[in-house]
């Protein structure tokens, strides 16, 4: 049983850290949630892509009428839903005048208590407290949130870092960088987090064997506990096989069917535990499917659907030709930060993004490490085709490092850096 002593020094710890040790942090591109409204706000995502620290830094801004609690603390054990009536009275008992403000709770990895819905409904819309929740489960995403909180909830996504939370974290000002000789320090820094991706901690490293050390570690945790002890995986060579291939095959076309017509002979497994399995890869948020750009679902659905991972630190890169992929894998997460619905244009000929955003324009965008003799017809002719498609008169073309604008059969395509195109 927990008792509310423990509460109270559970709480008291919580505030004398996040006032004391967590210094300057991040503000994030996620940190969006509008005032107004009487909703439980929602933040999730992958393990260490900084959710806590959004919330440590929401807290700070209100720490003399808010409660903090993570639901992985040790110390809480046996919390059950009728504990979070106790919760809310240890906090009035030690900060009384909250009783004429407004108070906020903020509640992470709550998922792990059954029942977390009903009582976040509760005090937004009776008590007037405000609450702001997080979790790595696929269970606090939008389509998986419990029907207490259906239309009660506002949910927001938190990616690793963008390329301009990633500067800010290195402390790196972006202003007054982005032309002259100063610009080969932009340049540097995106090469860097091009291949080592945004992840908070890892961002803080120099070194490249910490980095690298460090990422093993997430990838284990993540294997393990999101994924193989989560759902009770039971073939292990198939779940090693799958995620292999998942995770060595991003920015490019996936086929499970072709998967199973390989491995089906090397070890026994049903092409139902395979699908089961790949699900079961999405729902950890580690990696996305983008569909092929279609009117028709069922030819987005017959099509094979492109993989892109949450970071591109979680690639296994085999040879430097998987820099291209990098960067496209980059984009994405890009455009996935900033609210748009991506697909995949091929129609003889093929584009790498069909980027809508919140208006439902759209916009067709190629990706390309460089363009030289033996790539630019077909990299350009895959743009040109999508932009005739979508009757548009312009296309984005995103490089490494060039930057101009040409013509192709009546469409001005502008050719801009990647790292330019990120800060932008």
């Amino acid at each position: 049983m927990i008792t509310n002593v423990v509460l109270k020094e559970i709480l008291v710890a919580n505030e004398k850290f996040i006032l004391a040790n967590t210094g300057e942090i991040v503000k994030r591109t996620a940190e969006n949630f509008p005032d107004k409204l009487d909703k439980t706000f929602v933040i999730y995502g992958v393990r260490r892509s900084g959710k806590t620290y959004i919330l440590y830094d929401l807290y700070k801004k209100c720490a003399d009428r808010a409660l903090y609690i993570d639901f992985e603390d040790e110390r809480l054990d046996g919390f059950e839903l009728s504990d979070f009536e106790k919760l809310k009275n240890v906090f009035f008992e030690l900060k009384p005048d909250c009783l004429d403000k407004k108070p906020i709770f903020f509640l992470d990895e709550v998922q792990n208590i059954k029942g977390w819905e009903k009582f976040c409904r509760r005090l937004v819309e009776r008590e007037n407290i405000g609450v702001y929740v997080s979790g790595s489960s696929s269970k606090m995403m939008p389509f998986e949130i419990a029907t207490e909180l259906r239309g009660r909830a506002w949910s927001v996504e938190v990616l690793p870092y963008s390329f301009k939370e990633y500067l800010h974290a290195k402390g790196v000002s972006s202003a007054g960088l982005m032309y002259g000789r100063l610009q080969s320090t932009l340049k540097r820094n995106f090469r860097d987090y091009m291949r080592w991706g945004g992840f908070p901690e890892v961002a803080e490293l120099n070194s490249d064997t910490q980095k690298s050390k460090l990422v093993k570690e997430y990838m284990s945790a993540m294997y393990f506990r999101d994924l193989v002890e989560k759902y009770g995986v039971s073939n292990i060579h198939l779940f090693e096989a799958l995620s292999d291939r998942l995770f060595s095959s991003f920015a490019l076309k996936y086929s499970l069917t072709s998967f199973y017509k390989q491995y089906q002979d090397k070890f026994p497994f049903s092409k139902d535990l395979l699908f089961r399995y790949y699900k079961y890869f999405i729902q950890s948020m580690l990696v996305f499917e983008v569909k092929k750009f279609s009117e028709s679902t069922y030819k987005r659905m017959r099509n094979p659907s492109k993989i892109y991972l949450v970071d591109n630190a979680l690639s296994r890169r085999v040879t430097s030709a998987d820099e291209g992929r990098l960067l496209e894998n980059a984009i994405f997460l890009e455009l996935k930060r900033t609210g748009h619905e991506i697909f995949y244009f091929d129609e003889g000929v093929e584009c790498d993004f069909i980027a809508k955003n919140q208006d439902g324009d759209l916009k067709p965008i190629q990706v390309c490490l460089e363009l030289g003799p033996q790539n630019q017809q077909r990299e350009l002719a895959g743009l040109v085709a999508a932009c005739k498609w979508l009757n548009q008169r312009k296309g984005l073309l995103i490089s490494l490092d060039e930057e101009k604008e040409i013509r192709v059969d009546g469409v001005k395509i502008s050719i801009v850096p990647a790292w330019k195109f990120l800060l932008q």
